[in-house]
């Protein structure tokens, strides 16, 4: 918006010329972010203790869990408020590719929003029915998938990169192609909601995540970095820059609340829609494999409640004392701190592995 209405007076206002930067726009996104999250983030917070929505904790769980019962959820309703309203002020609104992550996070949210609802107003323990809550998670991915498919603006909609290997790619065709979007969306926005199980742990490595995507976003929309790197060109694509840095501020910003001791949970409202931000980046920037790599925590907290799930259906006996695997090491005995802590930092080295994907190719 702000883009839109300052841009066009860069001739009257030469200093205005600087909105036709990304970075100077992904600056304005992650301080905008953080401004929302200040500013708001009291308000909100006491507007959800008024309304009692307080968190429930799983009697099974680690013992110092317990005392987090009552704390506010639904905080995620404050980062998609510093996602989105940054993202409009700053970016591009004729780009379509800004409007597709901003409708798959707003729809993703949705179903987080309802499944929040359902737990912590009307007191329905189970919440959104497993049934419904993946079959909407699939619904939007697969209408995600055609729409993309029948993007004339990509001539490389179809094609799966391999990372480190620059002549390896794959035409996944029609019918793997929609299934695949489905799968990727759903796999990552399931993937950050598993993970959100310790004060921070989610939200930090979502800042990380979107600042290494930030990177490989705005090269891959650069024709020169892109040609330089061989990478495929995406036109159009380096505009989600803008939304990975007001995804990076809604993530530090919210981090000032939800760190150790929390004051306030995201919910499913935020993990669900989060995820579906960082899966929604890397299919339209061509680097789904990548996201792998980079979101290997959320990829692995996903993976270890598959493997505990399976192992005790097939042999009644569990592989983690606890699942998700961050609760196994609280059992193990690490304090919630050093967990978290020591994720995050797992979580930076492999980002710097993604992104060196970049030039070992």
């Amino acid at each position: 918006m702000l883009y839109h209405l300052l841009y066009p007076l860069r001739e009257q206002l030469h200093f205005l010329n600087v909105f036709r930067y990304i970075t100077f726009r992904f600056a304005c996104a992650i301080l905008t972010a953080l401004a929302i999250s200040f500013i708001f983030g009291p308000a909100v917070i006491r507007k959800l203790k008024e309304m009692k929505v307080g968190q429930q904790v799983r009697d099974d769980g680690p013992e110092t869990h317990l005392k987090k019962a009552g704390t506010p959820t639904m905080g995620g309703l404050l980062i998609l408020l510093a996602v989105i309203v940054p993202t409009l002020l700053w970016s591009d609104l004729t780009n379509p590719y800004v409007w597709l992550v901003v409708g798959v996070t707003l729809a993703y949210g949705a179903v987080g929003y309802y499944d929040d609802y359902l737990k912590v107003v009307r007191k329905k323990t189970e919440g959104l029915k497993a049934r419904y809550k993946f079959g909407w998670q699939a619904l939007i991915g697969i209408l995600v998938g055609l729409l993309l498919y029948y993007n004339p603006m990509d001539p490389y909609k179809t094609m799966l990169t391999i990372p480190f290997f620059k002549a390896m790619t794959f035409n996944l065709m029609f019918w793997l192609y929609v299934p695949f979007v489905m799968l990727v969306l759903v796999g990552s926005s399931n993937a950050v909601n598993l993970t959100d199980g310790l004060d921070g742990l989610a939200i930090g490595l979502v800042g990380i995540a979107a600042g290494a995507n930030a990177i490989l976003v705005y090269v891959g929309g650069n024709k020169i970095f892109a040609n330089y790197l061989q990478l495929t060109f995406l036109p159009g694509t380096g505009e989600l820059t803008i939304f990975c840095g007001a995804l990076m501020g809604a993530s530090l910003g919210f981090l000032w609340y939800n760190a150790h001791p929390a004051e306030v949970f995201m919910g499913d409202v935020g993990s669900l829609a989060l995820g579906g931000a960082l899966g929604m980046l890397a299919i339209l920037t061509k680097h789904e494999m990548i996201l792998v790599i980079i979101g290997g925590i959320f990829v692995t907290e996903a993976l270890s409640v598959i493997l505990q799930v399976a192992s005790f259906k097939l042999t009644g006996k569990r592989i983690f004392r606890m699942a998700p695997i961050h609760h196994h090491f609280e059992k193990e005995g690490w304090a919630e701190s050093k967990v978290i802590v020591r994720f995050w930092i797992v979580g930076i080295m492999l980002a710097l592995v993604g992104l060196s994907t970049l030039k070992l190719r």
